[in-house]
């Protein structure tokens, strides 16, 4: 069997690789192609509703395409010609269209009773003719938002309460018994998959669960380059013993490739067709749950870089800020900004601006600069303002003239 040795430097540029971010960014306005290329790349996006800059799910395209139209994202995902559909993936989701059939062991599990979170797995058993009576409303209504539905059991006699709603469509979404068919503002709007799926992906055969999750592995270890087996389970979440018995049948198959990175406390394992670029060239802001870094073990393995997202931490206790982006520059993470969208005014307003240890805050300043440029245009806000006074703020200061 086959192995590779990786240096850490080398490891890196090959996951940055993975993750799109040695593709060129377009010359023109991206559109649904080059949010498919996205996607296609990074296997799904995690769906965030903190709204503090824009929502999480419009940043990683913006990571790696540059500003495009947000509205080529909400058509993919929630228009009339959808390829991305809403799922529990690497928490909610939204995937690939043509991966749903890989979800539906996951579904089938859910409504076994296996796999769901505790007090919805609880609520789908105690209170199962409640559930079905929700569904039988979405089958006859959707697609409907849990307020409509909330209405309707007013009318009722009043069979909704809010918390028991809400607990109802978490399990029937869990279990694939409904589905985002769109969303009004940010709220779901629920449908039966019959209707709210492409007949095409309806009549797609369901694959056995071991087939299911190899592919997903193979998804996961793809949009990774090379991974530990704790990396790949968790991109998709999944469960720790199904995750080693098909690594080490994708592993026996010569699909994936045992490998020592340098510096690594654990084996990990090699794309086969992962692109190894000899430089990395490139300049993002990234959500705090973009795929390159939401794994923080990994983040930290990768870059040294140490993050943790500080939104429930009193804002006297932040060493950083509330909603801190990392800044990737080249094959580095060098810096993280607490930002905020002051829409009235219209400004990006750069609350904290932390250069990592090891950048020169004179040397990234203007890479961050554009970016940050970039960033206001594309959210539609006027200018960027610095509020904030360490050392690459006052670059950040000096180089908007303040």
């Amino acid at each position: 069997m086959s192995t590779e040795t990786l240096s850490a430097l080398e490891a890196r540029r090959i996951a940055l690789a993975a993750q799109g971010f040695a593709d060129p960014k377009p010359k023109a306005e991206p559109g649904r192609a080059h949010l498919k290329r996205v996607f296609d790349r990074v296997g799904l996006i995690q769906i965030d509703s903190v709204n503090v800059i824009t929502r999480s799910h419009y940043l990683p395209p913006f990571a790696r395409l540059g500003p495009y139209p947000q509205s080529v994202l909400e058509d993919a995902a929630w228009g009339k010609r959808k390829i991305l559909f809403e799922y529990w993936g690497h928490e909610a989701s939204l995937i690939p269209m043509q991966m749903q059939p890989l979800f539906r062991w996951r579904m089938a599990e859910a409504r076994e009773g296996r796999g769901l979170w505790g007090g919805v797995h609880r609520f789908g058993v105690e209170r199962a003719d409640f559930v079905r009576q929700v569904l039988k409303e979405i089958e006859k209504r959707g697609p409907i938002g849990a307020g409509a539905l909330e209405e309707a059991g007013k009318a009722k006699g009043g069979w909704w309460g809010w918390s028991d709603g809400k607990r109802a469509v978490e399990w029937l979404f869990w279990a694939g018994l409904v589905t985002t068919s769109t969303r009004k503002g940010f709220e779901r709007l629920y449908d039966i998959p019959e209707r709210a799926l492409p007949r095409a992906i309806v009549d797609t055969p369901t694959p056995t669960p071991e087939d299911a999750q190899r592919e997903l592995i193979r998804i996961a270890s793809r949009a990774m380059g090379v991974a530990t087996v704790q990396d790949l389970r968790d991109y998709f979440r999944m469960g720790v013993e199904e995750t080693k018995a098909r690594v080490g049948e994708l592993v026996e198959a010569g699909e994936l490739i045992p490998t020592t990175v340098k510096g690594w406390d654990r084996p990990a394992f090699l794309h086969p067709e992962a692109k190894r670029p000899r430089k990395v060239r490139t300049a993002a802001l990234l959500s705090p749950f973009d795929s390159l870094v939401w794994r923080r073990e990994r983040a930290e393995r990768l870059f040294g870089f140490r993050y943790r997202i500080e939104i429930y931490v009193p804002a006297h206790k932040r060493e950083h800020g509330y909603y801190v982006l990392p800044f990737l520059l080249d094959e580095k993470i060098v810096g993280r900004l607490d930002l905020k969208s002051d829409r009235q005014s219209k400004r990006l307003l750069v609350k904290s601006a932390h250069a990592e240890g090891h950048a020169d805050p004179a040397r990234i300043a203007h890479s961050l600069w554009e970016q940050l440029n970039a960033m206001a245009a594309w959210l539609g806000l006027d200018r960027v303002e610095v509020e904030c006074g360490r050392p690459l703020a006052q670059e950040l200061r000096r180089l908007s003239g303040a």
